[in-house]
């Protein structure tokens, strides 16, 4: 033994050093070494067994687990059988001996350790395995250490990780699906017994106002007094121990409902108990007592009672996620709803002590998260099913749900109730949709709770009744989706807002009562020396008046929001609401624009200013929502009397004009170009160009003395102005469209706004000094985003539109043609120009015509030689990849383009990308232009199939007779080429990319039956597909690559299966001949898509097993 004891010291005190905060890493890696060599020699387990019953070093005692939890999932083959029962026999005495005195973690390591061993050999060769869990669970002394073992049982061999065989998986389930019942059966029994014996101890409370609990609601909800009596006992008080196996007994469910069916194994006797247990998270009294002692041990009793009831209300939420319920399980459903609604209604009670509010506040947090997740489960997947019961009152616990969502002390909690009111909604807008006939019935059902809703998520969002609340909302730090909490908070109440109006549209506007504080302001209003002031001066009026302005703002956004509800079909039943709400947003924008809130001075600036600024942005966006509206109410009066729409539009532009200016706020500009751009592009009154103010704003944009607009509204602005020209007026014919008139203006409109870019011509090829090269990027700049919005918003217009567009623009098109050349070491520009020329080819092509556009092709390509690309992709960055990437996907519209004009250019654009691009970026691991690239492949062959297989009609009559003709080959095998080896790079983005291409073209031009392909790749592009499986690289794609195998696959099953499985496993490494010949067996020749990916995953998890077993043997083994 000297020898064992000698070892044991000397690991103790490599271990100590090991973790002493003096060793250095280099030592750490010397120790790591040590050990792991220590670990991989045969026996090393004996010396490890001495350890771990000989000392008590916890660092010790982890090693020694590892090594056996190593020495059992990867080199347990190859152990001795006589050394394997030596194992099975100590280590359970070993944990039966010890497992009061180890600490918690080394506990639960050697039951993991065990329960392994159990995975390998339960029950061939450890047929006690189970048995032994079992009785330790029935005896009182181990009853803890049984629950342990059987929870890791149950996360070990349930879903066992991949280093077992398909069929031990399939025999592990099974195994355990037998077991269920009698498992269940004991901890119904455990949890049983525990309540009884100390409920018959609790003392019964004294009477109070909350004993009579079982109100009315509850026994229509439970059907039965003597399920209420059982609810309403009181909740028992645990001792420590109890409290700890009713825990441990509870995680166990909680992990068995995750993978057991739902069966009538689960029994209403289990439901109900788990209920009472539940029902300890909802009991504040706990907590109160804890406090009221004073003991800091029985303030941690009220935390762990507390604990008890989330552990139930995880069971529950186990059970409730299943979507799959078989018919005898639908009654335990009901009867588990009743009585999670008794304890919704408990939470929910109020009584004079409490409010519902402070009950919530004293539940433990995550007790209220996991009711809340019950919650929305109960809508979200099983409301339809159990509404239709009529002992359900769905009203009833429409009410609970509400209150509960309203009292939620966290704003997170409130968020997460919304969510479930919009299920909801949801639900209730589809069941109407499907059963028309009784829609008026299904709503009168739910209208008061609806309208309570409405007004109550309407409060929520206003200061003036819940300012306390609000006032805690960050309006500043933006979140993943770039809003701040307030904004979000504001969108999701909105959305409530906005489902509920879409059920009642009669309960519309008493919202907009907040204007009058508004409207009135203007009395305030003084002039001063500087301008005008507003005379609010005292702290508690400014602050209403902030309140104030904030909840108008909120309520703009909501009456923005409802907007599409009074368009399409409900036009004219809505019409004067909708009317009532456009005039008054009219009046609110013009009254902000006429007295100039937006630069008054006010006695709070940081406060007030913006408020009174967004305000007014929120009121021209609100209008901007209205927009198809006014559209719709255009295209029903332009005949008649169009007076009202005629007067509405020019006061709203009366309202805008003051607005586009360089003095003006950014926020409120943007908002007023943006009306601008909708009332020109989605209204499109033909008497637009005539008013006033518009004209002043056309004088305004080609004034070259005055200020430019900052580049997003001079943007908004020009498209605003060029979408009056262009875009045909509605509701006339073509012949009093004016198209010469708005001809001319359009061509002085783009001339007076390119006038300097023109001028750069005649100068870019004089070399250029920094400062002057910095003011030409400018001009670029600034002009081409302008052209290329402009192009943008109307490359989905009529002929004449895009002609009209065309022929302003062709000069500058030249220009920047010309320009090209000389700035193509500038790769900022070169961006800008490209994208610009992007628009252009997907916009105007046709315009254009074909030897223009073969002319800039021709450029780009001359262009771009291979150093260029070089340059422009490993030397400049992202700037540079994104200017080859634009030029690829400028490519990528000419190869789409139908008809012959274009195909002279295939095979430049073919030895484009498969000599030079290609070559620079295949070996490089960063994904940059290779998306781009592919794609335009992908375009080539798929809209030119034709340049490579030359099919003829006669062909394809005889198809028995003559494959058809391949042309360009080479080129054809060479992008393939590139296809396959994309397989075998890490990104996963590309490789699902373009899986999907090579399916694509399967679908649709049958890739996978041409000759070249089934005779030359099909097993090649099969073969990378299974390692990559095999190599688990891309595992979030297996669905995917086992169906596109499938394809493949199916071209050829005699050569599949008589070939290519049989040659596949041949060069499979790691593996001897024997299990190559399961693993061939095992794949069954079947030809359905199912059972052949079911095949092809079996094989990959198989092999893969085979392989984990054999580096696991002893060097030398002899296998038979």
């Amino acid at each position: 033994m000297a020898s064992e004891e000698a070892s044991l010291r000397a690991l103790e005190s490599l271990m100590t050093e090991f973790f002493h905060n003096c060793t250095t890493n280099e030592r750490k890696r010397e120790i790591e070494e040590l050990l792991n060599n220590f670990a991989q020699q045969i026996g090393a387990w004996r010396f490890c067994l001495y350890f771990l019953s000989s000392t008590r070093n916890d660092y010790v005692m982890m090693y020694s687990l590892t090594v056996f939890e190593n020495l059992i999932n990867k080199m347990w083959l190859g152990v001795p059988s006589q050394d394997k029962m030596e194992i099975r026999s100590c280590l359970p005495k070993l944990l039966l001996a010890h497992h009061k005195t180890l600490p918690y973690f080394i506990r639960n390591k050697l039951c993991k350790v065990i329960v392994d061993i159990g995975r390998q050999d339960w029950p061939m060769f450890y047929h006690d395995f189970f048995t032994n869990i079992l009785q330790l669970i029935q005896s009182p002394v181990t009853t803890p250490l049984g629950l342990i073992m059987l929870k890791t049982t149950s996360e070990e061999l349930a879903c066992p990780r991949e280093d077992l065989s398909v069929a031990r998986k399939e025999e592990l389930r099974k195994l355990l699906l037998d077991q269920v019942q009698t498992v269940l059966g004991l901890l119904t029994g455990i949890l049983e017994s525990i309540w009884d014996k100390h409920s018959a101890t609790a003392a019964t409370p004294p009477p109070s106002p909350t004993s009579g609990e079982s109100g009315d609601l509850l026994s229509s909800l439970l059907q039965s007094p003597s399920a209420a009596k059982l609810l309403n006992q009181p909740i028992p008080i645990l001792d420590t121990d109890s409290e700890y196996i009713c825990s441990l007994a509870l995680e166990c469910l909680a992990h068995l409902f995750s993978w057991i069916p739902l069966s009538t194994s689960i029994t209403p006797s289990l439901l109900t108990t788990i209920f009472h247990f539940a029902r300890f998270g909802c009991d504040t009294r706990a907590r109160k007592m804890s406090s009221v002692n004073g003991s800091s041990h029985n303030s941690l009793l009220g935390q762990e009672r507390g604990r008890l009831g989330v552990l139930a209300m995880a069971c529950i939420n186990e059970l409730m996620s299943k979507n799959c319920v078989p018919m005898e399980f639908e009654e335990y459903l009901l009867r588990m709803f009743q009585q999670t609604f008794y304890l919704l209604q408990k939470i929910t009670k109020e009584n004079n002590a409490h409010t519902v509010k402070s009950r919530l506040e004293e539940l433990d947090e995550s007790y209220i998260e996991k009711f809340t997740d019950f919650l929305r489960l109960f809508v979200s997947v099983h409301l339809r099913r159990i509404e239709s019961y009529s002992q359900f009152p769905v009203v009833e616990f429409l009410a609970l749900l509400f209150k509960y969502t309203f009292h939620q002390p966290t704003h997170e909690g409130y968020f997460s109730c919304l969510d479930i009111w919009t299920l909801f909604l949801d639900y209730l807008t589809s069941k109407i949709k499907s059963r028309l006939a009784d829609k008026e019935a299904v709503l009168n059902r739910y209208e008061d709770a609806l309208v309570l809703l409405l007004t109550e998520v309407l409060n929520r969002i206003q200061f003036r009744y819940n300012q306390a609340q609000l006032e805690e909302l960050d309006d500043e730090t933006l979140d993943d989706d770039q809003q701040t909490e307030w904004q979000r908070y504001l969108r999701q109440s909105l959305e409530v807002v906005a489902k509920v109006m879409e059920l009642l549209p009669t309960h519309a506007f008493s919202t907009l009562d907040n204007l009058e504080v508004y409207l009135g302001l203007q009395q305030f209003v003084v002039t001063s020396g500087t301008g005008h002031r507003l005379n609010i001066t005292a702290e508690n009026d400014c602050r209403r008046l902030h309140c104030s302005l904030r909840d108008l703002s909120s309520l703009l956004q909501a009456v923005g929001r409802l907007a599409e509800y009074f368009t399409g079909d409900v036009f004219a039943a809505r019409f004067n609401d909708a009317l009532t709400v456009v005039e008054r947003l009219v009046k609110v924008t013009l009254y902000g624009s006429q007295i100039k809130l937006y630069n008054i001075e006010t006695a709070v600036p940081s406060v007030l200013k913006p408020d009174l600024i967004d305000v007014h942005a929120q009121s021209l966006a609100a209008l901007q929502a209205y927009a198809h509206w006014l559209a719709q109410f255009y295209s029903e009066v332009h005949r008649q009397n169009p007076e009202q729409f005629i007067s509405l539009v020019s006061t709203a532009l009366e309202a805008i004009t003051p607005l586009i200016s360089s003095k003006v706020q950014e926020k409120l500009l943007l908002s007023a170009c943006h009306l601008l751009v909708s009332l020109a592009t989605t209204v499109r009154p033909v008497f637009l160009i005539s008013i006033p103010a518009v004209q002043k704003v056309f004088n305004r944009i080609t004034d070259t003395s005055a200020q430019r607009l900052p580049d997003k509204a001079q943007v908004l602005v020009c498209r605003a102005l060029s979408n009056v020209l262009l875009l045909p007026w509605p509701n006339l014919p073509e012949s009093e469209q004016q198209w010469a008139v708005r001809s001319t203006n359009h061509a002085s409109l783009v001339s007076a706004l390119t006038r300097d870019y023109r001028q750069l011509k005649a100068t870019a090829s004089l070399p250029q000094r920094k400062v002057q090269l910095e003011d030409t990027k400018v001009i670029i700049h600034q002009t081409l985003s302008v052209l290329e919005d402009i192009v943008e918003s109307v490359s989905g217009e009529s002929t004449k539109s895009r002609q009209i567009c065309y022929q302003s623009l062709q000069e500058s098109v030249q220009v920047s043609l010309a320009l090209f050349p000389a700035f193509i070491h500038q790769s900022d520009v070169t961006d800008e120009m490209l994208s610009f020329f992007l628009t252009l080819f997907q916009g105007l092509r046709v315009q254009m015509g074909v030897p223009f556009t073969e002319q800039i092709i021709q450029t780009f390509l001359n262009m771009f030689t291979r150093e260029q690309l070089a340059e422009s992709i490993l030397h400049e960055g992202s700037t540079g990849c994104r200017v080859v990437e634009k030029f690829l996907k400028i490519l990528q519209v000419v190869v789409q383009e139908p008809g012959q004009v274009f195909k002279p250019f295939l095979p430049s654009v073919i030895s484009l990308c498969m000599e030079q691009v290609y070559p620079i970026i295949a070996e490089r691991s960063s994904p940059d232009v290779k998306a781009e690239l592919f794609e335009l492949l992908f375009r080539v062959l798929h809209h030119n199939w034709r340049y490579f297989f030359k099919s003829s009609v006669l062909a394809s009559v005889q198809r028995g007779v003559a494959e058809e003709q391949m042309e360009n080959e080479a080129q054809f095998s060479a992008i393939m080429q590139a296809f396959g080896q994309s397989f075998l790079q890490p990104d996963i983005h590309l490789f699902k990319q373009n899986l999907f291409y090579l399916e694509t073209l399967n679908t649709k031009q049958k890739l996978y039956h041409k000759k070249i392909f089934r005779t030359t790749m099909l097993f090649q592009f099969v073969n990378v597909l299974l390692q990559v499986l095999v190599h688990k690289s891309h595992d979030l794609l297996q669905e995917e690559i086992g169906i596109a195998t499938y394809n493949m696959a199916s071209v050829d099953f005699d050569g599949f299966y008589s070939a290519f499985l049989p040659e596949f496993l041949a060069s499979c490494d790691g593996v001897d001949s024997n299990q190559k010949n399961v693993l061939g067996r095992n794949f069954k020749m079947d030809r359905d898509l199912p059972s052949f990916t079911q095949n092809v995953h079996r094989l990959v998890n198989d092999l893969r097993y085979y392989r984990l077993c054999n580096d696991s043997l002893p060097p030398g083994t002899v296998k038979l």
